[in-house]
Protein backbone atom coordinates (compact mmCIF):
# COMPACT_ATOMS: atom_id res chain seq x y z
CA UNK A 1 0.00 0.00 0.00
CA UNK A 2 1.26 2.94 -0.69
CA UNK A 3 2.36 5.52 2.00
CA UNK A 4 1.89 9.05 0.65
CA UNK A 5 4.45 12.00 2.12
CA UNK A 6 4.31 15.49 3.07
CA UNK A 7 4.86 17.68 -0.30
CA UNK A 8 7.18 20.36 2.05
CA UNK A 9 5.01 22.25 4.59
CA UNK A 10 1.88 22.59 1.86
CA UNK A 11 -0.03 19.80 3.47
CA UNK A 12 -0.49 18.32 0.53
CA UNK A 13 -0.10 14.17 0.27
CA UNK A 14 1.56 13.03 -2.90
CA UNK A 15 3.30 9.86 -3.40
CA UNK A 16 7.06 8.66 -3.20
CA UNK A 17 6.98 7.68 -6.84
CA UNK A 18 5.78 10.56 -9.24
CA UNK A 19 5.03 10.08 -12.89
CA UNK A 20 7.29 12.21 -15.36
CA UNK A 21 5.87 12.60 -18.56
CA UNK A 22 9.06 13.81 -20.36
CA UNK A 23 8.61 10.74 -22.71
CA UNK A 24 5.29 11.29 -23.57
CA UNK A 25 4.80 12.77 -27.40
CA UNK A 26 6.83 13.16 -29.88
CA UNK A 27 10.40 12.88 -28.04
CA UNK A 28 9.18 9.06 -26.72
CA UNK A 29 6.08 7.13 -26.62
CA UNK A 30 3.99 9.11 -30.03
CA UNK A 31 1.52 6.71 -29.41
CA UNK A 32 -1.49 8.95 -27.29
CA UNK A 33 -3.71 6.29 -26.30
CA UNK A 34 -1.24 4.33 -25.11
CA UNK A 35 0.32 7.16 -23.16
CA UNK A 36 -2.91 7.69 -21.36
CA UNK A 37 -3.16 3.70 -20.79
CA UNK A 38 0.17 3.86 -19.34
CA UNK A 39 -0.72 7.16 -17.17
CA UNK A 40 -4.01 5.77 -16.33
CA UNK A 41 -2.15 2.21 -14.38
CA UNK A 42 0.15 4.49 -12.61
CA UNK A 43 -2.78 6.10 -10.85
CA UNK A 44 -4.47 2.64 -10.57
CA UNK A 45 -1.20 1.65 -9.10
CA UNK A 46 -1.75 4.69 -6.04
CA UNK A 47 0.66 7.50 -7.75
CA UNK A 48 -1.26 10.79 -7.49
CA UNK A 49 1.89 13.17 -8.67
CA UNK A 50 2.08 13.62 -12.27
CA UNK A 51 4.75 15.86 -13.25
CA UNK A 52 5.18 17.44 -16.98
CA UNK A 53 6.28 20.40 -18.38
CA UNK A 54 5.21 23.09 -21.43
CA UNK A 55 8.70 22.32 -23.40
CA UNK A 56 8.28 18.34 -23.82
CA UNK A 57 7.62 17.58 -27.17
CA UNK A 58 6.18 21.51 -27.50
CA UNK A 59 3.64 20.93 -25.45
CA UNK A 60 2.17 17.20 -26.90
CA UNK A 61 2.94 16.00 -23.35
CA UNK A 62 0.97 18.17 -21.70
CA UNK A 63 -2.31 17.61 -23.69
CA UNK A 64 -1.85 13.89 -23.34
CA UNK A 65 -1.62 14.81 -19.83
CA UNK A 66 -4.95 16.33 -19.38
CA UNK A 67 -6.54 13.66 -22.18
CA UNK A 68 -5.67 11.06 -19.43
CA UNK A 69 -7.13 13.44 -16.55
CA UNK A 70 -10.28 13.64 -18.42
CA UNK A 71 -13.04 12.04 -17.27
CA UNK A 72 -13.05 12.60 -13.69
CA UNK A 73 -9.63 11.77 -12.33
CA UNK A 74 -8.20 15.65 -12.14
CA UNK A 75 -9.08 15.97 -8.43
CA UNK A 76 -7.14 12.88 -7.18
CA UNK A 77 -4.31 13.97 -8.61
CA UNK A 78 -1.49 16.66 -8.19
CA UNK A 79 -0.71 17.72 -10.88
CA UNK A 80 2.56 19.81 -11.36
CA UNK A 81 4.17 21.11 -14.52
CA UNK A 82 7.24 23.73 -15.80
CA UNK A 83 7.78 26.86 -17.99
CA UNK A 84 11.14 28.71 -18.99
CA UNK A 85 12.28 26.47 -22.04
CA UNK A 86 11.88 28.31 -25.62
CA UNK A 87 8.40 27.60 -27.69
CA UNK A 88 9.53 29.60 -30.43
CA UNK A 89 11.54 31.96 -32.51
CA UNK A 90 10.66 34.68 -31.02
CA UNK A 91 13.13 35.35 -28.29
CA UNK A 92 10.31 36.34 -25.97
CA UNK A 93 8.54 32.98 -26.41
CA UNK A 94 10.92 31.50 -23.39
CA UNK A 95 12.61 32.48 -20.07
CA UNK A 96 10.96 33.26 -16.44
CA UNK A 97 9.87 36.67 -17.41
CA UNK A 98 6.21 37.99 -16.20
CA UNK A 99 5.42 38.56 -19.62
CA UNK A 100 6.09 34.87 -20.57
CA UNK A 101 4.61 33.57 -17.81
CA UNK A 102 1.71 35.26 -17.60
CA UNK A 103 1.15 34.24 -21.56
CA UNK A 104 2.54 30.75 -20.78
CA UNK A 105 0.11 29.50 -18.01
CA UNK A 106 -2.61 30.57 -20.19
CA UNK A 107 -1.48 27.41 -22.73
CA UNK A 108 -0.60 24.69 -20.39
CA UNK A 109 -4.05 25.71 -18.79
CA UNK A 110 -5.80 24.92 -22.35
CA UNK A 111 -3.55 21.36 -22.82
CA UNK A 112 -4.15 20.26 -19.73
CA UNK A 113 -7.68 20.60 -19.87
CA UNK A 114 -7.46 22.08 -16.20
CA UNK A 115 -8.56 25.23 -14.93
CA UNK A 116 -5.95 25.51 -11.79
CA UNK A 117 -2.27 23.99 -11.73
CA UNK A 118 -0.99 22.57 -8.20
CA UNK A 119 2.38 23.24 -8.52
CA UNK A 120 4.06 25.60 -11.19
CA UNK A 121 7.71 25.02 -11.56
CA UNK A 122 10.55 28.16 -13.02
CA UNK A 123 12.23 24.95 -15.18
CA UNK A 124 15.86 26.33 -14.95
CA UNK A 125 17.31 29.83 -13.41
CA UNK A 126 17.82 32.27 -15.60
CA UNK A 127 20.21 34.77 -14.07
CA UNK A 128 19.43 38.14 -16.37
CA UNK A 129 15.90 38.28 -15.17
CA UNK A 130 15.56 39.22 -11.78
CA UNK A 131 14.10 36.62 -9.54
CA UNK A 132 11.78 39.37 -7.86
CA UNK A 133 10.19 39.67 -11.51
CA UNK A 134 9.39 35.83 -11.52
CA UNK A 135 7.99 35.54 -8.10
CA UNK A 136 5.77 38.40 -8.67
CA UNK A 137 3.87 37.18 -11.09
CA UNK A 138 3.95 33.51 -9.89
CA UNK A 139 2.21 35.17 -6.62
CA UNK A 140 -0.19 36.83 -8.68
CA UNK A 141 -1.18 33.32 -10.43
CA UNK A 142 -0.95 31.90 -6.83
CA UNK A 143 -3.77 34.68 -5.74
CA UNK A 144 -5.66 34.62 -9.00
CA UNK A 145 -5.88 30.84 -8.50
CA UNK A 146 -4.59 29.72 -11.59
CA UNK A 147 -1.70 27.66 -9.38
CA UNK A 148 -1.36 26.96 -6.11
CA UNK A 149 2.09 26.12 -5.09
CA UNK A 150 5.40 27.40 -6.64
CA UNK A 151 8.17 25.39 -7.09
CA UNK A 152 11.97 25.35 -8.90
CA UNK A 153 13.91 23.05 -10.68
CA UNK A 154 17.83 22.61 -10.38
CA UNK A 155 18.66 25.72 -9.10
CA UNK A 156 21.58 26.51 -6.97
CA UNK A 157 21.33 26.56 -3.35
CA UNK A 158 22.11 30.32 -2.93
CA UNK A 159 19.30 30.97 -5.39
CA UNK A 160 17.00 28.50 -3.36
CA UNK A 161 17.95 30.79 -0.45
CA UNK A 162 17.57 33.90 -2.20
CA UNK A 163 13.62 32.73 -3.36
CA UNK A 164 13.23 32.05 0.54
CA UNK A 165 14.48 35.42 1.46
CA UNK A 166 12.86 37.51 -1.02
CA UNK A 167 9.34 36.36 0.01
CA UNK A 168 9.78 37.27 3.16
CA UNK A 169 10.85 40.65 2.40
CA UNK A 170 9.26 41.37 -0.24
CA UNK A 171 5.55 39.80 0.59
CA UNK A 172 5.73 36.98 -2.38
CA UNK A 173 4.00 33.82 -2.63
CA UNK A 174 7.09 30.75 -1.09
CA UNK A 175 8.89 28.24 -3.14
CA UNK A 176 8.06 25.37 -1.30
CA UNK A 177 9.52 22.73 -3.62
CA UNK A 178 13.01 21.85 -5.44
CA UNK A 179 13.34 19.80 -8.40
CA UNK A 180 17.05 18.64 -8.96
CA UNK A 181 18.86 15.48 -10.42
CA UNK A 182 19.48 13.06 -8.05
CA UNK A 183 20.56 9.70 -8.45
CA UNK A 184 22.96 6.68 -7.80
CA UNK A 185 25.55 8.42 -9.64
CA UNK A 186 24.91 11.72 -9.78
CA UNK A 187 24.71 12.88 -5.78
CA UNK A 188 26.23 16.25 -5.39
CA UNK A 189 23.09 17.65 -4.40
CA UNK A 190 23.70 16.03 -1.05
CA UNK A 191 26.58 18.49 -0.27
CA UNK A 192 24.17 22.00 -0.02
CA UNK A 193 20.58 21.61 -1.78
CA UNK A 194 19.22 18.64 0.30
CA UNK A 195 20.73 20.34 3.24
CA UNK A 196 19.19 24.00 2.37
CA UNK A 197 16.09 22.43 1.34
CA UNK A 198 15.46 20.96 4.79
CA UNK A 199 16.43 23.64 6.28
CA UNK A 200 13.54 25.80 5.00
CA UNK A 201 11.16 22.63 5.06
CA UNK A 202 10.68 22.35 0.94
CA UNK A 203 9.98 19.46 -0.80
CA UNK A 204 12.00 18.10 -3.14
CA UNK A 205 11.34 16.33 -6.27
CA UNK A 206 14.25 14.43 -7.62
CA UNK A 207 14.26 13.81 -11.54
CA UNK A 208 16.51 11.35 -13.43
CA UNK A 209 16.77 8.94 -10.51
CA UNK A 210 17.74 5.95 -13.26
CA UNK A 211 20.67 8.83 -14.31
CA UNK A 212 19.20 8.67 -17.91
CA UNK A 213 18.93 5.04 -18.58
CA UNK A 214 22.24 4.21 -16.97
CA UNK A 215 20.74 2.91 -13.80
CA UNK A 216 18.29 0.51 -16.04
CA UNK A 217 20.22 -2.49 -16.03
CA UNK A 218 21.35 -2.10 -19.69
CA UNK A 219 24.59 -0.30 -19.01
CA UNK A 220 27.34 -3.32 -18.67
CA UNK A 221 30.65 -3.49 -19.21
CA UNK A 222 31.41 -5.83 -22.44
CA UNK A 223 27.28 -5.20 -23.41
CA UNK A 224 26.60 -2.91 -26.59
CA UNK A 225 25.74 0.45 -26.37
CA UNK A 226 22.06 0.16 -25.56
CA UNK A 227 19.94 2.05 -28.14
CA UNK A 228 18.29 5.48 -26.55
CA UNK A 229 16.52 8.48 -28.26
CA UNK A 230 18.60 10.23 -25.23
CA UNK A 231 21.83 9.33 -26.27
CA UNK A 232 20.32 10.42 -29.60
CA UNK A 233 20.36 13.70 -28.45
CA UNK A 234 22.88 13.68 -25.53
CA UNK A 235 26.05 11.27 -27.37
CA UNK A 236 28.27 13.21 -24.87
CA UNK A 237 26.56 11.85 -21.94
CA UNK A 238 25.73 8.57 -22.48
CA UNK A 239 28.31 6.73 -24.91
CA UNK A 240 29.84 4.32 -23.00
CA UNK A 241 32.93 4.11 -24.93
CA UNK A 242 34.17 7.71 -23.59
CA UNK A 243 36.39 8.24 -21.20
CA UNK A 244 34.15 10.46 -19.33
CA UNK A 245 31.78 8.11 -18.84
CA UNK A 246 34.38 5.22 -17.66
CA UNK A 247 33.73 6.14 -13.64
CA UNK A 248 29.58 5.68 -14.37
CA UNK A 249 30.13 2.62 -16.46
CA UNK A 250 32.31 1.40 -13.33
CA UNK A 251 29.70 2.33 -11.01
CA UNK A 252 27.16 0.51 -12.58
CA UNK A 253 28.30 -2.16 -13.11
CA UNK A 254 29.37 -2.23 -9.23
CA UNK A 255 26.03 -1.31 -8.57
CA UNK A 256 24.48 -4.36 -10.68
CA UNK A 257 26.24 -6.88 -8.87
CA UNK A 258 25.22 -5.07 -5.06
CA UNK A 259 22.02 -5.12 -6.29
CA UNK A 260 21.97 -9.01 -7.49
CA UNK A 261 23.72 -9.77 -3.92
CA UNK A 262 20.51 -7.93 -2.66
CA UNK A 263 17.79 -9.80 -3.79
CA UNK A 264 16.92 -6.35 -5.86
CA UNK A 265 16.99 -5.44 -9.46
CA UNK A 266 19.18 -2.60 -9.89
CA UNK A 267 15.95 -0.30 -10.51
CA UNK A 268 14.91 -1.24 -7.19
CA UNK A 269 18.23 0.21 -5.68
CA UNK A 270 18.25 3.28 -7.36
CA UNK A 271 15.00 3.83 -6.58
CA UNK A 272 14.80 2.74 -3.16
CA UNK A 273 18.26 4.55 -2.69
CA UNK A 274 16.90 8.28 -3.66
CA UNK A 275 13.58 8.03 -1.51
CA UNK A 276 15.99 6.59 1.40
CA UNK A 277 17.28 10.57 1.91
CA UNK A 278 14.91 12.25 4.33
CA UNK A 279 15.29 15.21 2.12
CA UNK A 280 13.68 13.63 -1.06
CA UNK A 281 9.93 13.89 -0.89
CA UNK A 282 9.21 11.76 -4.27
CA UNK A 283 11.37 10.26 -6.99
CA UNK A 284 10.13 11.47 -10.46
CA UNK A 285 9.96 7.88 -12.65
CA UNK A 286 9.69 8.48 -16.69
CA UNK A 287 8.57 5.63 -18.51
CA UNK A 288 7.91 5.27 -22.09
CA UNK A 289 6.38 2.15 -22.17
CA UNK A 290 4.38 -0.52 -19.95
CA UNK A 291 7.20 -2.46 -19.30
CA UNK A 292 9.33 0.68 -18.36
CA UNK A 293 6.41 1.46 -15.82
CA UNK A 294 5.76 -2.17 -14.56
CA UNK A 295 9.92 -2.16 -13.71
CA UNK A 296 9.10 0.81 -11.47
CA UNK A 297 6.40 0.54 -9.49
CA UNK A 298 6.82 -0.96 -6.04
CA UNK A 299 10.38 0.11 -5.87
CA UNK A 300 8.97 2.76 -2.72
CA UNK A 301 7.95 -0.21 -0.91
CA UNK A 302 11.52 -1.28 -0.83
CA UNK A 303 14.08 -0.70 2.68
CA UNK A 304 17.85 -0.74 1.84
CA UNK A 305 20.02 -2.28 4.75
CA UNK A 306 22.70 -0.06 6.64
CA UNK A 307 25.19 -2.50 5.02
CA UNK A 308 23.93 -2.21 1.61
CA UNK A 309 23.89 1.67 2.11
CA UNK A 310 27.01 1.75 3.58
CA UNK A 311 28.47 -0.23 0.23
CA UNK A 312 26.89 1.98 -2.01
CA UNK A 313 28.82 4.96 -0.38
CA UNK A 314 32.36 3.12 -1.34
CA UNK A 315 31.32 2.92 -4.82
CA UNK A 316 29.82 6.31 -5.47
CA UNK A 317 31.45 8.55 -2.46
CA UNK A 318 28.44 10.64 -0.84
CA UNK A 319 28.20 14.28 -2.92
CA UNK A 320 30.01 12.98 -5.83
CA UNK A 321 28.61 13.73 -9.69
CA UNK A 322 30.79 10.70 -11.59
CA UNK A 323 30.04 13.22 -14.35
CA UNK A 324 29.67 17.01 -14.13
CA UNK A 325 27.08 16.58 -17.57
CA UNK A 326 24.75 14.99 -14.65
CA UNK A 327 24.51 18.42 -12.74
CA UNK A 328 21.56 19.24 -14.73
CA UNK A 329 22.89 23.10 -14.77
CA UNK A 330 25.89 24.98 -14.80
CA UNK A 331 25.77 28.77 -14.44
CA UNK A 332 27.13 31.28 -16.63
CA UNK A 333 30.00 32.18 -14.58
CA UNK A 334 31.09 28.53 -15.36
CA UNK A 335 29.71 28.53 -19.27
CA UNK A 336 30.69 31.34 -20.45
CA UNK A 337 34.53 32.56 -20.17
CA UNK A 338 34.10 36.19 -20.64
CA UNK A 339 32.40 36.26 -16.87
CA UNK A 340 35.93 35.27 -15.93
CA UNK A 341 38.30 37.46 -18.06
CA UNK A 342 39.03 40.92 -17.52
CA UNK A 343 38.81 43.33 -20.50
CA UNK A 344 38.76 40.58 -23.26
Amino acid sequence: MTQYRNLGRTGVKVSPLCLGTMMFGARGNRDHEDSVRIIHRALDAGINFVDTADVYSAGESETIVGKALAGGRRDNVVLATKFHGSLGEDPNERGNSRRWIIREVENSLRRLGTDRIDLYQVHRPEPDTDFDETLGALTDLVRQGKIRSIGTSTFEPSAIVEGQWLAERRGRERVVTEQPPYSLLARGIEREVLPVTQRYGLGVLAWSPLAGGWLSGRYRKGAAQPDSSRADRQAERFDIGSPENAAKLDAAEALAQLAEEAGLTLIQLALAFVLEHPAVTSAIIGPRTFEQLESQLGADEVRLSRDVLDRIDKIVPPGTNLSARDAGYNPPSLTEPEQRRRGH
